[in-house]
């Protein structure tokens, strides 16, 4: 699924990254840098559906 993801990320940034998150702060920010320049908004999708789902170490 997440290969599914990244290639609608690579199309259409903002749907990729509302497919993985839905509609919260990091949708706005993908639509914004979309907006500003079709890269970022391709890198920043691609790192949010790369990065969610991983557990997260917790600092000692």
């Amino acid at each position: 699924m997440d290969l599914l993801r990244i290639l609608l990320a690579i199309l259409l940034p903002p749907l990729g990254v509302f497919l993985q998150v839905g509609l919260t702060g990091q949708f706005w920010l993908n639509v914004l840098l979309t907006l500003l320049g079709y890269i970022p908004g391709i890198v920043h999708a691609v790192w949010v559906i790369a990065t969610r789902g991983e557990p997260r170490a917790r600092p000692a």
